[in-house]
């Protein structure tokens, strides 16, 4: 993988001119990542995916001869804290770009903030298809759910399920997913018989899940993060709801920090973890790090780092500005270890890979 790695960066102008560089300033960029909080465990998975990509571009001679770090800020899943966050990053740090965070209701106010600042954003895991109008300076690297809600939606009545209770936080996040997926349901002649948007944060679920249930549904649909959908896929067992099959919209968070015993036999959709060209990168997580990725976001953090770093190469600069215009042309056409990476208009990514998939026994088979 380094050699392939050291010959992309290469190309991309990122090998030092010259060796006397080396010891100049580092060239920063900054990012928000749920570290505690509800989805701590896809943090934590971001985390090492941008410090995978570090490792790449630092072991090939760095960005503009120098080395490139990745200053990291916990959002703690708050959007008071990720937004001080980001105003530590701009005004402080004075990063170029700023990639993260994870949860939508968090990213979009986030981001923003760093447009109106002047500084770019990569966003590496939301999906609300109210990024989408965010303004210039904002990019995914990830689809939104206008795609993958239509995904999931096809996926269910394709199983032969008609009834449908739905379950998601109500957020930014919740809300985009929530109505994209009745709207693509409905419309192949399925019905949501039940949909509840809950209050993230609670210690239980149980009014919520018993509402559902006297919709009489044959199919649970639901996406929540790691801690609170742990709750709730506890309570659905302890209640019996798992005796009707459950479908999980980006299983991996849905089932990060749920026992295996209680999430055995789900389905569901997920982002695919790696693309054609990612099996270099999944062997170098599994050596580094000792298991398989803990969700399927990894990825698209390393893929963000990488892209910054060769925007910033282009540009010839940490010039928020040059830097911003230059992930757009990097952004025509970047591979990534997530497959090829290409923004819309809008800068959001055009193609989005999902995977089907089924848990079992603490394993998603793909």
């Amino acid at each position: 993988m380094k050699t392939l790695a050291m010959k992309a960066l290469a190309a991309a102008g990122l090998l030092a001119a010259s060796a006397g560089i080396a010891h100049a300033q580092d060239v920063t960029i900054g990012a928000v990542l749920p570290l505690t909080g509800p989805s701590a465990s896809i943090g934590e998975d971001q985390r090492r995916g941008m410090e995978l990509a570090v490792e790449r571009v630092n072991a090939a001679g760095g960005v503009l001869g120098r080395k490139l770090r990745v200053i990291i800020e916990d959002s703690g899943g708050r959007a008071p804290t990720a937004l001080d966050a980001a105003k530590k990053l701009a005004t402080v740090d004075k990063v170029p770009v700023v990639l993260g965070e994870y949860s939508s209701g968090i990213t979009i106010p986030t981001a923003q903030y760093l447009v109106k600042e002047g500084v770019s954003h990569l966003n590496i895991g939301s999906s609300s298809p109210r990024v989408r109008g965010i303004g210039e300076g904002s990019f995914s690297v990830i689809g939104l759910d206008d795609v993958s809600a239509k995904f999931a939606a096809t996926d269910v009545f394709e199983q032969k399920f008609r009834k449908a209770a739905f379950i998601a936080p109500n957020n930014a996040y919740g809300q985009g997913v929530a109505e994209e997926f009745k709207k693509n349901f409905e419309a192949m002649g399925g019905q949501v018989v039940a949909s509840i948007l809950y209050t993230a944060g609670q210690s239980t679920y149980r009014r919520e899940l018993q509402q559902i249930e006297r919709a009489a549904p044959d199919v649970y649909v639901y996406s929540a993060y790691g801690q609170e959908a742990a709750i709730i896929n506890r309570e659905a067992f302890d209640l019996g709801l798992n005796k009707t099959q459950w479908y999980a919209i980006y299983q991996t968070m849905c089932t990060t920090d749920t026992p295996a015993q209680i999430a055995n036999g789900q389905i569901g959709m997920e982002v695919s973890a790696v693309g054609p060209a990612g099996k270099p990168y999944e062997e170098a997580y599994s050596k580094k790090y000792g298991e398989k990725f803990k969700s399927a976001y990894s990825g698209y953090a390393y893929d963000g780092v990488m892209l910054s770093a060769a925007a910033i190469a282009k540009a010839g600069s940490t010039e928020a500005a040059k830097v911003r215009t230059a992930l757009a042309e990097v952004g025509r056409k970047f591979d990534g270890v997530t497959g090829e990476v290409v923004f819309d208009k809008d800068r959001q990514r055009a193609v989005q890979p999902y995977l089907r998939t089924r848990y079992q026994n603490g394993v998603l088979p793909r």
